[in-house]
């Protein structure tokens, strides 16, 4: 006879683990986030499924892809364990926890290229960080689980579970490289997009979202092309455009030096650029531990900076 609780509370654990899963999008980045080894993630997610009697992601090589149900399930405890994760902060403020690694989400080139240098000085004054790249309404759901702290979000996240500041907003250029310009005939500053029409397009998504943007944005018509390479880090990007492999859109703070350097040109320079809105998103109430807003106020101030 079973005794355990009919109510689920003995498996919250379990749950946080599926949470930190489904925000992660693989095993490893999950046991990176919970302090776990992957191993661990991989039995108590093997757990959880064996209660439920199914399958809860498919494996891959590159990650894991949430099934349906999974989809649903994440939708419905986000929030839950977001209020939980909010009413136990601080309540041992004395204990280790209170030291507990700040967690921050966001684009992997935001992080690597302004948040990492900028937060430097805190790590080297004690403070504990977690970086965790990914998309961010994944991201989000994982700072609504409890899972994250702060996240850096490319949109501003609807729904009361979650706070959004609006930080900066980010200019997009379209740029190649020099030679591949002059190759393409390719004016500098007179591009027109039939003068784009078979070169390739470098994205960070096969859908290019970025690019979409800026043809709607710039040129006033409707992108529907295959790009030549997709890789969901802008930085690749830049330096795939910078090796000579086609015609990208970057925020101008990533290809700021590159442009300054003569490494890329840009191809239309415009005094209305598209723009996007990055917004620093965290749980209300109290902070979750005594450094976060010592990391949100430099996160803040870098990315500001940064974007200005």
């Amino acid at each position: 006879m079973s005794h355990r609780s009919s109510d689920g509370l003995d498996d919250l654990a379990l749950w946080r683990t599926f949470l930190a899963v489904h925000t992660a999008g693989s095993l490893s980045g999950a046991a990176r986030t919970l302090g776990l080894t992957q191993p661990a993630v991989t039995a108590q997610l093997q757990t959880l499924e064996r209660r439920l009697g199914e399958r809860l992601f498919a494996r891959g090589a590159r990650g894991v892809t949430p099934t349906p149900r999974a989809e649903a399930l994440a939708a419905r405890l986000a929030e839950p364990f977001g209020a939980l994760a909010t009413a136990l902060s601080g309540a041992d403020a004395g204990s280790a926890t209170s030291h507990a690694p700040v967690r921050v989400g966001g684009p992997a080139e935001l992080l690597a290229e302004i948040a990492a240098p900028a937060l430097a000085p805190l790590v080297a004054d004690g403070v504990r960080l977690q970086l965790v790249p990914g998309l961010s309404g994944a991201l989000v759901d994982g700072l609504r689980a409890g899972v994250l702290d702060l996240v850096v979000a490319s949109e501003r996240p609807r729904g009361r579970a979650v706070v959004a500041a609006p930080l900066a907003d980010e200019a997009f250029v379209l740029v190649a490289s020099p030679a591949f310009a002059r190759a393409r005939g390719l004016a500098r500053g007179a591009v027109a997009p039939d003068a784009l029409a078979d070169v390739p397009l470098l994205a960070y998504a096969h859908d290019v979202p970025i690019l979409r943007r800026y043809w709607r944005h710039v040129f006033g018509t409707r992108l529907e092309r295959e790009p030549a390479l997709t890789l969901p880090d802008l930085r690749a990007l830049r330096a795939a455009a910078i090796a000579g492999a086609g015609v990208t859109a970057l925020p101008e703070h990533l290809c700021r030096a590159a442009l300054a350097g003569g490494e890329l040109v840009d191809l239309r320079p415009s005094d209305d650029p598209p723009r996007n809105t990055l917004h620093l998103v965290r749980r209300p109430g109290a902070p979750a531990g005594p450094h976060v807003e010592r990391v949100r106020d430099a996160l803040s101030h870098a990315v500001t900076s940064a974007l200005a």
